[in-house]
């Protein structure tokens, strides 16, 4: 049991606190409910390009990472196609240092034409080095846009296209700004050698007088029902054929989800899996295989992902997964098979847990999904699933209309 207090602010802003009496240590964990899928088709990567521009200094503080470094402490933050995430852990006795660069950040940006170049530059060359110009790094790039056809989920976070961050102007960047980074749009949690009243006080202090933006509801077109296979064969300067295979499955906050993440745990979440024993070591097909969710707050996919050995024909290969797919439709999992799927994700969860800056985000995390009690009852969510309950998600999920699949094939092939 995670125990957490909670407070909301005259201006919308959550405050959530959970006190860790096993650490000096705080985490102080900023969430904006902003991620790709609030961007616009004509002008991707915003979310992403603000991430870095958050770290690009205010009037106060010209750079930021320099008080962070003095209290003892250490930052970062990512971008999701739901959410971008900002956490700084620090000794507790200077975790007002983390608030004060928190709440002048939210508002106080120092947003100019040299700023936003600069940042444009690194981002595009992070584009251009994790999918560009890396091998494989375009996957991502194509299963999206074959998978969906109208909803965001169709560009990844670093954007759809290069030159939209290229393209980025300081009016379009000043929108995003203040459409997303206000104190209504935030979730603060805090965790750690703390006291949830004198933090309720403290975010008061640096927070409460942050006007609370607007309150728009996000309104995102639904992806229609996909009723027949798509196929996209590329070929590509890499060493060895790759196959990816994306089915439709329904939202993180469903009970599919729980369901589905224990089956494909049982397909591929160890070494003796049945993806790495029959697909890798027994036939021979692939040098690795794995399946797993996309874990997305809008329906989301199941994906396998496989690199093929040498000589391997990627239709034979394609025909054993579907088997194995199959398999677990036709023959339910064993009982060992799923307790130890449920083993898995408790010793999982309670590893994870000793970390008081996985647990400032994850109260975050669930609070955004609608509440942060989530963190609580998952546990019963997994523990409960049955052998039944994969069959029949299995079943409902991996029908040949439902899939995506590409063939990544080397170009001299």
């Amino acid at each position: 049991m995670i125990r957490f207090e909670r407070h909301k602010l005259a201006n919308g802003m959550r405050v959530l606190v959970h006190r860790d009496e096993g650490t000096p240590m705080v985490t102080v964990n900023i969430l904006y409910d902003a991620g790709s899928r609030d961007e616009y088709p004509g002008s991707t990567g915003f979310a992403h390009l603000f991430e870095h521009l958050m770290f690009g200094g205010t009037t106060a503080v010209p750079v930021f990472d320099i008080p962070v470094m003095m209290a003892g402490g250490e930052n970062n933050a990512f971008t999701s196609n739901d959410i971008t995430n900002y956490f700084i852990t620090l000794p507790a006795n200077n975790l007002e240092t983390a608030l004060w660069l928190e709440a002048d950040r939210m508002r106080g940006l120092d947003l100019n034409e040299e700023r936003l170049s600069n940042q444009k530059s690194v981002v595009t060359e992070e584009f251009r080095q994790r999918y560009l110009n890396q091998p494989y790094g375009d996957l991502m790039l194509l299963l999206r846009p074959l998978a969906y056809q109208v909803h965001p989920y169709r560009w990844p976070a670093i954007g759809m296209d290069i030159s939209h961050i290229e393209k980025a102007d300081l009016a379009s960047a000043r929108r995003f700004y203040d459409r997303y980074y206000n104190p209504s749009n935030a979730i603060l949690s805090i965790a750690g050698r703390v006291n949830p009243d004198d933090m309720f006080a403290l975010a008061e202090k640096w927070f409460g007088n942050i006007p609370g933006g607007t309150t728009d509801s996000r309104s995102l077109p639904a992806e229609p029902l996909q009723d027949k296979r798509r196929e996209l064969t590329v070929y590509r300067q890499v060493p060895a054929a790759h196959l990816l295979m994306a089915y439709h499955t329904g939202p993180r906050s469903s009970r599919d989800f729980y369901i589905l993440d224990l089956m494909t745990d049982i397909l591929a979440g160890c070494d003796s899996a049945r993806f790495p024993s029959l697909l890798v070591r027994q036939k021979e097909l692939f040098s690795d295989a794995d399946i797993y969710l996309s874990g997305d707050a809008d329906p989301g996919l199941v994906i396998f992902s496989g690199r093929l050995r040498d000589g391997t024909d990627i239709r034979m290969a394609e025909e054993a997964v579907t088997a194995e797919l199959n398999r677990i439709i036709e023959e339910s999992v064993t009982p060992a098979e799923l307790d130890k799927a449920r083993n898995r994700y408790e010793s999982h969860r309670l590893m994870s847990y000793l970390s008081a800056a996985n647990k400032a985000f994850n109260i975050a995390y669930h609070e955004v999904l609608g509440d942060a009690e989530g963190i609580n009852t998952e546990k019963e969510q997994y523990m409960s699933v049955t052998a039944g309950e994969i069959t029949e998600a299995s079943r409902k999920t991996f029908r040949t209309e439902n899939s995506n699949i590409i063939h990544y094939l080397p170009e001299q092939r």
